[in-house]
């Protein structure tokens, strides 16, 4: 059966390749090196080695993976965040992540015109693929880093805003770089048409499908991540159907879906987590299969790097002091999201769409966008830990708790909260007997430094702890949650 031998044979060399990138990741822990760059510079190398690899790769099916991918990945972000957490710094996260964009793209097309001596169509494509920062790099390189105060907020909403307003901006480009009849007007109708119908849609989408996940009974717990994902699929599909950006509709399913009380929410979180992570693997995988690095021209490498470091230490830190201007940001925290503004899979996917939207020089665009990622995640990437250190932003290493506590009840409880008690909180140093909450509530557990303990009443509350409690009346959550400095 030489069929099933060669198909085995395939299986075989994909399965050994990505255990090899998923065990990759361990160096990392070591090693400065984001995970992306591993897998984006090994899918090139790869592509160079054996040439029938990169001759089989078709960019329509990588493109498509990237979309199925993207999906996933702000599904997971959204639920990650959670839209209580950017409710509080949504002004920012709208500001850097919408007017950001416009001018991360405007301020690098005026460089790659004036000074690259591009024209201003192939200027503003190069402009619109490089707007994007990249949701999956930055948690990529942060690993298990948690990052303290807004910056971290603002920093995680704002991929997750500009990825749908680039790909609606790039669109627009691509219409008015195909057509000749096209005019300006052309890209701000195309990106309002994307993002009013596209937020519409998410918010409608999640008014609807969550309360139907509620309700549902399935005869698996196992069916509930599943149907979760279904659902951020679906939306997607009627979002794009409708002329919207279902990216942008998914991610804010997925910010309602995180704040949400969900029966086995545990075990959806889980799932999405495990399939994001996988997802970022596949799209840097594809991704680089598509380029051959002795295809790259000195020509392609000097100006990608030239547009790499005007991005990093001119457009970035421009945008970011104009955009977060009269935000409630120290001048370190506005320096750190200046700096942390990552490339990644996403402006390699816009750079696929103008290759598959057939624009002038659509390969170089394709070259020069993949220099730019790769020295945004090598260069900028590998050094986030050390700038947040030098500027002193608070970040903390969450622990690895592999092991898990689970009570199952029938039915929904009143109340439930999970609470970190931040230093300098209502709660830090404070005994659990005189904790400010209502007669019915209690608290159930506390966890300190991995271990669980028993909450007695002349338990003393450290910051760090996470600590559940539990309430009667639902009226009574409002008051089940730690209060800052």
């Amino acid at each position: 059966m030489p069929e099933i031998s060669d198909y085995a044979t395939l299986v075989l060399v994909v399965a050994g390749g990505f255990s090899l990138a998923v065990l990759s990741t361990r160096v990392t822990e070591h090693i400065p090196i984001p995970a992306p760059a591993i897998f984006l510079i090994a899918a090139a190398v790869v592509s160079d080695l054996w040439p029938d690899v990169y001759d089989q790769i078709d960019i329509r099916t990588v493109e498509r993976i990237a979309v199925a991918a993207l999906i996933v990945i702000l599904f997971n972000g959204g639920i990650e965040i959670g839209w209580r957490r950017v409710r509080g710094s949504l002004a920012p996260v709208l500001s850097v992540g919408l007017l950001g964009t416009f001018a991360t793209a405007g301020l690098v097309a005026l460089f790659a015109h004036l000074v690259l001596d591009m024209s201003w169509t192939v200027a503003g494509l190069v402009g619109a693929a490089l707007a994007p920062t990249d949701p999956a790099v930055m948690f990529a390189v942060l690993g298990r880093r948690e990052i303290g105060g807004r910056s971290g907020t603002i920093l995680e909403g704002e991929a997750g805003v500009n990825d749908p307003a680039g790909i609606a901006l790039m669109l627009g480009m691509i219409e008015l770089a195909t057509h000749d009849d096209a005019t300006g007007w052309v890209i701000a109708r195309e990106f309002g048409v994307e993002m009013v119908v596209g937020a519409a849609f998410g918010f409608a989408g999640a008014k609807l499908l969550i309360p139907a996940i509620r309700r549902m009974h399935l005869p698996s717990e196992s069916l509930y991540p599943v149907l979760a994902l279904v659902a951020a699929a679906s939306l997607y599909g009627v979002t794009a159907l409708a002329h919207g950006s279902g990216f942008l509709a998914v991610f804010i399913l997925g910010l309602r879906m995180g704040d949400a009380r969900l029966p086995f929410k545990g075990e959806i979180e889980r799932f999405q987590t495990s399939l994001a992570t996988l997802a970022e693997l596949v799209v840097f995988v594809a991704l680089g299969l598509t380029i051959r690095l002795d295809e790259l021209s000195t020509r392609d490498w000097l100006e990608g790097l030239a547009i790499a470091a005007v991005l990093a230490f001119v457009v970035r830190p421009l945008v970011v002091a104009a955009t977060l201007a009269r935000a409630e940001l120290s001048r370190n925290e506005k320096a750190f999201i200046a700096w942390s503004g990552l490339k990644g899979a996403v402006p390699v996917l816009l750079a696929a769409f103008g290759l598959l939207g057939h624009v002038d020089e659509g390969q170089r665009i394709y070259g020069l966008v993949f220099v730019v990622v790769l020295a945004s995640v090598l260069g900028q990437g590998t050094l986030v830990p050390w700038v947040a250190g030098r500027l002193r932003i608070p970040m903390r290493v969450r622990e690895r708790l592999p092991w898990e506590l689970s009570v199952r009840v029938g039915e929904e409880p009143a109340a439930v909260h999970e609470a970190t008690v931040e230093p300098g909180s209502s709660w830090d140093g404070v005994c659990v007997e005189d904790l400010p909450i209502p007669d019915d509530a209690w608290v159930t557990l506390v966890v300190r430094d991995g271990s669980a303990l028993q909450p007695d009443g002349r338990l003393t509350l450290q910051a760090g702890d996470r600590v559940l409690l539990i309430a009667d009346d639902p009226a009574s959550a409002r008051a089940l949650r730690v209060t800052g400095p």
